[in-house]
């Protein structure tokens, strides 16, 4: 396993969208294309707040995004994996805050 300093979990389960394992593998693309980045992808079947999805989440900060289209994954990927920035209009949750 390559060294990482962020773990990314993404729903590739059935409920929340058509498109979760073609956004996964777009995330991959994504990721890849960056080799400073440190980032682990893994899988996830469901976390259970479907109507909201596809769902990323990213540790060790906690934030969870819904990720509506290609465009805003791309700008989880430059903005808050590359820069440690909140993409803040597509945060859904973070983790410590509030019922989901």
């Amino acid at each position: 396993m390559r060294t990482h300093n962020k773990h990314v979990l993404m729903c590739t389960g059935p409920r929340c969208s058509g498109n979760n394992e073609e956004a996964f593998q777009q995330l991959g693309q994504k990721i890849d294309a960056r080799p400073q980045l440190k980032v682990k992808r893994t899988r996830s079947n469901c976390f259970a707040v479907c109507k909201n999805g596809p769902i990323l989440v990213v540790y060790p900060e906690g934030v969870w995004y819904s990720c509506t289209d290609e465009s805003v994954l791309e700008r989880i990927v430059s903005e808050h994996l590359e820069n440690d920035v909140e993409v803040s209009e597509h945060v859904f949750h973070r983790l410590g805050t509030g019922d989901v």
